[in-house]
């Protein structure tokens, strides 16, 4: 396969060399005809969406499979660093909650050919009231235990551990059994086993990432983690955490932590899951959602832990002490005493539109969002920083790639 070693252009790939690239899970992909993926799209004709580096399309193959397949815009630069990064590493990916790469066409345009996900992205069902309906308490506890188990896999399973950096909603796809698959890996990282955290210039979404590593640059699986959380609160309350305002709450995570505090988790809980939530699991995911955006880094459950605890009741679990975001401090929380706290790949990517109101920056290794401000390491001693780096518009919400 010598073309797909000039399509990724690399002396060595995720697992270390290109030869050990050209084995495992490459021998199951295709090496596609421009022509065919023309054809199999209508000539791009079915727009499904719109990423940091280029359109998805939907298609559908001569044997009958439907695929997504993104197409590598020709004026993005960071796209083309994204492009080849998803594709080296899903190469070296297998797993049911990681959407599946079946191959790729390298000339006269660089393509990359996914399974095509029934149902839509997470964030198009969730946030729209409309859609929000089908997702109930079953379906919604059953996305989160399927993305925990995924992230466990790119963690500490898979041949290489990986940081994923991006995940939220919309990167969440949902299959025809509901089950999700994490998908759009053009911004993660490999990370070394010796390492506690690696240092970087940071790339993700607002709303989204560990106070660490948007003040720091300090990247470690603890700010996959830290997403991970936004999202289990995302998903139980039915609310962006990004664009949340209430009253004197900063944001989602504030919010729910606030009732966590008061015995009254039960409340952040989205209306629409009256019927069909299970109290002891909302309550468990609940406490799960707080553990995982706590400030300080250490003090979050890996997600082996997590698969562990959405086993358990919440009255086994630890108490989470405040989320990560600006001014807030660690500490234990003070609940009430007696109180319970019971309570397609359709889009291989965001759509343009989902992305379109975020601001970012970033400067060297500190960065600030205009969404929330990280914390300082040692949120225990209440020092949050004060220096901020100048706002920049960007169209698709992703912090830029390290160069």
């Amino acid at each position: 396969m010598t073309n797909f070693k000039n399509f990724f252009n690399c002396k060595s790939n995720c697992t270390g060399t290109t030869e050990d690239l050209e084995k495992a899970p490459v021998q199951e992909q295709k090496i596609f005809t421009f022509q065919a993926l023309v054809s199999a799209t209508n000539n791009f004709d079915n727009k499904l969406g719109q990423g940091g580096f280029g359109p998805v399309f939907k298609g559908k193959l001569e044997d009958g499979r439907e695929i997504a397949v993104k197409k590598l815009s020709q004026t993005s630069k960071q796209g083309k660093r994204e492009f080849t990064n998803e594709a080296k590493l899903l190469a070296c990916i297998q797993h049911r909650n990681v959407v599946s790469l079946l191959g790729y066409c390298a000339f006269p345009e660089k393509l990359l050919v996914y399974e095509y996900v029934v149902h839509e992205s997470l964030d198009k069902l969730l946030f729209k009231s409309a859609k929000r309906d089908a997702l109930d308490w079953k379906r919604r506890y059953g996305i989160i235990v399927g993305v925990a188990q995924g992230l466990l896999y790119l963690h500490e399973d898979s041949h290489d551990r990986i940081i994923h950096r991006d995940i939220k909603a919309s990167n969440i796809l949902l299959d025809k059994r509901w089950r999700p698959k994490i998908a759009d890996f053009g911004m993660a990282r490999l990370y070394p086993e010796d390492k506690t955290h690696v240092n970087t210039r940071v790339a993700g979404t607002n709303g989204y990432m560990a106070p660490e590593y948007v003040m720091h640059g300090n990247l470690s699986v603890k700010a996959d983690v830290y997403s991970f959380g936004v999202v289990v609160l995302e998903l139980i309350s039915g609310q962006k955490n990004s664009t949340f305002k209430l009253d004197d709450c900063q944001n989602l995570l504030d919010w729910a932590y606030k009732l966590y505090e008061k015995g009254k988790a039960i409340e952040i809980m989205d209306p629409m899951l009256a019927a069909s939530a299970d109290p002891d699991q909302v309550a468990t995911c609940t406490q799960i959602g707080l553990l995982c955006t706590q400030s300080d880094p250490k003090l979050r459950p890996t997600m082996r832990r997590v698969v562990v605890m959405l086993s358990k009741k919440s009255s086994l679990l630890d108490e989470p002490t405040k989320p990560g975001y600006e001014g807030t401090a660690g500490r234990r929380p003070h609940r009430h005493s007696g109180s319970s706290s019971s309570t397609g790949i359709s889009s291989a990517t965001d759509s343009r539109s989902s992305r379109s109101t975020t601001t970012t920056t970033a400067v060297g290794s500190t960065a600030s969002t205009s969404a929330f401000v990280g914390m300082a390491p040692n949120p225990r001693r209440g020092q949050a920083s004060s220096s901020y780096a100048g706002l920049v518009s960007d169209p698709y919400g992703k912090r830029p790639m390290e160069g």
